[in-house]
C-alpha cells in the first residue's frame, strides 16, 4: 500500500518535471525566434528604405544615404598617393544642421582625434566627458576596412550622442576601398543598441599594439590629425590622441574665456598633459588631479620615455599655482618654445597643418610645434585645464620597430627644420 502511494507520487513528480522541461524548451524556442525576428527587424532598420515613420509616412534613412554617397565617391588620395581618404563618412546632426551666419559661440571649439579600430572603444568615455562636437579620423587596413565602415555606421545609428556630436572620417591604403556594408551581416549580428556596439569594439581592442599594424603598414598619424582637423568648421580646435581625456567642462570654460577676452590670432593655449595609473579614475578638475599627482598616481606625460618632451610646460609651477574651484579659466603664464617640447593645445583652426611625411613613431607632433614657433605663435598655458592619458607610458609596451622609426624620423626632422627657413624667410626664430 505504502509502496503504491510512493510510486504514484513519483509519477506525479516526474510528470511535473517533464511538463516544466517542455515549457522551458518552448520558452527557449520562443526566445530564439523572437531574437531572430528582432535581429531581422534591427537589420531592416539599419538598411531598409526608411528610418521609421513620421505622421504615418516613411521617413528617409538619411544616415544610410549619406554613407552610401560618401563611399560612392571613392574617396580622395592624400598628397603622397599612398592613402585613400573618405572625409565626412558620417556627419553628426551638429555639423549637418550648422548654417552659415549661425551664432559663432555654438561652434567655438571642436575636439579632433585619430585612432585605429582597435582603440575606437575609447570613444565612449571620451564623448561622455567631452559632450561637445568631436571629429574622429580612423585608419583601417585589410579586413578592418569593412569592419570599421560597418561599426561606424552602427555607432551613428544606435548611439544618440554620437548621432548628435561625432563626425567620422576613414583613411585606408590607396589600393583599398571601403564599401557599403549592407551585405556584411556578420558584422551586425548581435548589435541591438549602443552598448552592444561598444562591446563589439571592446572585444577588438587587442588586435595589435600601438603602431604595430599587420603587413608592415605605416600608421599615418599626421595625415589622420589633419583629416580630423579639416572635418571641423569651428573657430578653435584641439587635437589629442583618443586614449586621452580632457578636464571636465573644458568646452564651457574655454568659451567663457574667449568671450571675456578675445585671443590674439597667433596664440595657442597649452593643456598640460599627464598620465595616470590604469586603475585610477580620471580626475575631472585640477584639485582632483593635483591630489593624485602628489601621491604619485598621476605624473607628467612621457615622464619615463622622454621627460624633456614635456618639461617646458613647467609642471611644478602649474601644480603649485592655486586655482579656486569657482575661478574662471585663464592664462596662467606664457612660455617660449624650446626643443623638444611637443605640447597639446587649443589653437585657432588656421594654425599650420601637421607634416604628413611623418608616420609611425617619433617627431610627428614636435615638428608641428616647431613650425608654430617659427611662424610666430606664442604658447600660453591655461590655469586649470589639462589632458590625461590613460595608463603610464613605459618602454616595454612599445612595438619592436619603435627605435628604428624614431631614427628615421629624426633625419626627416632635420630636413623639415631646414625647409622652415624657406617657408618663413622673415622669421628670426629657429628650432
Amino acid at each position: 500500500m505504502h509502496l503504491s502511494k510512493k510510486c504514484s507520487a513519483f509519477k506525479v513528480v516526474l510528470g511535473a518535471l517533464l511538463i516544466v522541461a517542455l515549457l522551458q524548451l518552448l520558452y527557449l524556442s520562443f526566445l530564439s525566434k523572437f531574437h531572430g525576428k528582432q535581429q531581422r527587424y534591427r537589420y531592416s532598420e539599419l538598411f531598409g528604405g526608411s528610418g521609421g515613420k513620421t505622421n504615418g509616412h516613411p521617413e528617409k534613412n538619411w544616415r544610410k544615404e549619406r554613407l552610401r554617397y560618401s563611399l560612392s565617391t571613392g574617396g580622395i588620395f592624400d598628397n603622397s598617393g599612398q592613402y585613400r581618404v573618405y572625409k565626412s563618412l558620417i556627419k553628426s546632426d551638429f555639423t549637418t544642421n550648422l548654417k552659415p551666419g549661425s551664432d559663432p559661440s555654438s561652434n567655438i571649439l571642436t575636439l579632433a582625434t585619430h585612432t585605429t579600430i582597435n582603440n575606437l572603444h575609447h570613444l565612449e568615455s571620451l564623448l561622455e566627458r567631452w559632450q561637445n562636437p568631436l571629429s574622429v579620423a580612423i585608419f583601417a587596413h585589410g579586413e578592418d576596412v569593412r569592419f570599421a565602415t560597418a561599426l561606424v555606421y552602427a555607432l551613428s545609428f544606435f548611439c544618440p550622442q554620437i548621432q548628435a556630436l561625432v563626425d567620422f572620417h576613414l583613411v585606408c591604403l590607396s589600393g583599398e576601398t571601403a564599401s557599403f556594408p549592407e551585405k556584411d551581416r556578420e558584422h551586425f549580428a548581435g548589435l541591438e543598441d549602443c552598448a552592444s556596439v561598444f562591446l563589439r569594439l571592446e572585444k577588438h581592442r587587442d588586435k595589435y599594439k600601438n603602431y604595430d599594424i599587420s603587413g608592415n603598414v605605416s600608421y599615418p598619424n599626421n595625415l589622420l590629425r589633419n583629416v580630423a582637423r579639416s572635418g571641423t568648421e569651428s573657430a578653435y580646435v584641439s587635437v589629442i590622441d583618443i586614449d586621452m581625456m580632457p578636464s571636465a567642462d573644458l568646452h564651457q570654460q574655454f568659451l567663457a574665456m574667449v568671450r571675456k577676452h578675445k585671443p590674439a590670432g597667433d596664440e595657442v593655449f597649452v593643456l598640460p598633459a599627464f598620465e595616470i595609473r590604469h586603475a585610477r579614475k580620471i580626475p575631472a578638475n585640477k584639485a582632483e588631479l593635483v591630489q593624485l599627482y602628489q601621491v604619485g598616481e598621476v605624473r607628467p606625460f612621457y615622464e619615463e620615455l622622454c621627460p624633456r618632451c614635456q618639461a617646458p610646460t613647467n609642471y611644478s609651477r602649474w601644480v603649485n599655482s592655486h586655482v579656486r574651484e569657482t575661478a574662471t579659466l585663464e592664462v596662467a603664464y606664457t612660455i617660449a618654445w624650446v626643443d623638444p617640447w611637443e605640447p597639446f593645445y587649443i589653437g585657432p583652426n588656421s594654425v599650420p597643418l601637421f607634416d604628413e611625411n611623418f608616420k609611425q613613431y617619433g617627431f610627428n607632433r614636435i615638428s608641428q610645434s616647431c613650425e608654430l614657433f617659427v611662424a610666430g605663435y606664442k604658447f600660453s598655458v591655461l590655469s586649470s585645464a589639462f589632458v590625461v592619458h590613460r595608463g603610464f607610458k613605459i618602454q616595454g609596451e612599445f612595438h619592436a620597430r619603435k627605435d628604428e622609426e624614431n631614427k628615421r624620423n629624426r633625419v626627416l626632422f632635420r630636413s623639415f627644420k631646414e625647409g622652415l627657413k624657406t617657408k618663413y624667410p622673415s622669421s628670426i626664430r629657429r628650432c
